[in-house]
């Protein structure tokens, strides 16, 4: 290879780690359940899923957010688990026996 192939490989190649670096902090801000839009909280299923996978690892599950987010079955499983739990009664109430509310109906 000439000199200026190289210089111009490395210059791809850290143009490349850049935008691979900068994708990494454009992660959505997310506090519990609720996203931080312009400064003020929003509830958005993108942060209430995250939320969940957090609540679910702190009871020892060992789920990714992926699983949760785009699997509908792993997302249910989870949240008859421990759907009773405030932090994620939001996320689970349409998985929920009892309609999310604290009453059991049989």
């Amino acid at each position: 290879m000439n000199r200026s192939k190289i210089i111009a490989s490395l210059a791809v190649a850290s143009g490349l780690f850049v935008l691979a670096q900068s994708g990494a902090e454009a992660r959505i801000p997310c506090d519990g359940n609720y996203q931080i839009v312009n400064g003020q909280p929003v509830s958005t299923p993108y942060c209430r899923d995250w939320n969940l996978t957090n609540v679910a690892r702190s009871y020892g599950w060992k789920v990714s957010f992926e699983a949760i987010r785009y699997n509908d079955s792993t997302k249910a499983e989870v949240c008859r688990a421990i759907g009773h739990d405030n932090r994620v009664r939001e996320a689970c109430a349409p998985f929920r026996n009892d309609g999310g509310d604290g009453r059991i109906f049989r």
